[in-house]
């Protein structure tokens, strides 16, 4: 009979081989108490007033937010804001 090589076990490592846990580990980590969410360790924190959504942008306009480096979706977010301080929704022509 053959052995299912996915069945098979790695070789032990040696856990004094195991990378150092920095504060920076920790930092990053979700911390959960039980099996609730206490505290999420990377990405936009809970309970924040952005939303994801879908748009569809020409390709020029795309291309030139996105070759302003990184951050271009929040730069976005602040060209339409602006916009919307001097303009009202219902005097542009789509």
């Amino acid at each position: 009979m053959t052995a299912n090589k996915r069945a098979t076990h790695p070789e032990w490592i040696d856990p004094d081989d195991a990378p150092e846990l920095t504060d920076e580990f920790f930092e990053e980590a979700d911390l959960y108490e039980g099996d609730k969410l206490i505290r999420r360790g990377r990405g936009r924190p809970l309970g924040s007033n952005k939303s994801a959504t879908t748009v569809r942008l020409d390709d020029d306009l795309l291309e030139a937010l996105r070759s302003s480096g990184p951050r271009w979706q929040t730069r976005l977010n602040a060209l339409v804001r602006d916009w919307l301080k001097t303009h009202k929704l219902d005097e542009l022509e789509v």
